[in-house]
């Protein structure tokens, strides 16, 4: 049996941070923190862009047109939507998890998941670089983690292709 993890490696690497604006006070923690984690892994600075988006619902096709344009190896969605007391919550956070999986699918591209859904502001903000850590920082990890095992383990069909 044989085990492979990736590293997160940021060298080289081209990186888009998609965040949504609404819950401000959340997402640009988050957004600072993605930001900070990438350049601590080694993508320069100058090669990080963040789109500033109205809402989590906008958060996917944001993505998409931007992944689009092929210039970015991966994306980081930041994001919090917070519930209330109509289904709003529901249909927001589970319809924009829902859209960030299809781009990452139709463009074969990790799409990492920075994107809160709490009950209260308190529970955001201790994710937000509170007692629960930054997840935003944890998002970019992960996509870091994701571009690294492909490179190494997982190449896709245009490079499988190329080796025959």
């Amino acid at each position: 049996m044989a085990e492979f993890m990736g590293n997160p490696r940021g060298e080289g690497r081209r990186m888009l941070v998609v965040a949504a604006r609404f819950n401000e006070t959340v997402t640009m923690p988050l957004a600072e923190g993605a930001v900070s984690a990438l350049v601590a892994a080694g993508v320069l600075f100058e090669n990080i862009d963040v789109l500033w988006v109205p809402g989590a619902w906008e958060l996917p096709i944001a993505a998409r047109r931007a992944l689009g344009t092929e210039r970015y190896d991966a994306a980081v969605a930041i994001g919090a939507v917070i519930r209330g007391e109509t289904p709003h919550f529901d249909i927001v956070a589970g319809e924009s998890a829902r859209g960030l999986m299809d781009v990452s699918r139709d463009f074969d591209v990790p799409v990492t998941l920075g994107l809160l859904t709490t009950d209260t502001m308190e529970q955001a903000q201790a994710r937000a670089g509170g007692v629960h850590g930054n997840k935003g920082a944890d998002a970019a990890m992960a996509a870091l983690e994701l571009l690294d095992l492909f490179d190494r383990v997982l190449p896709n069909e245009d490079e499988l292709e190329g080796d025959a």
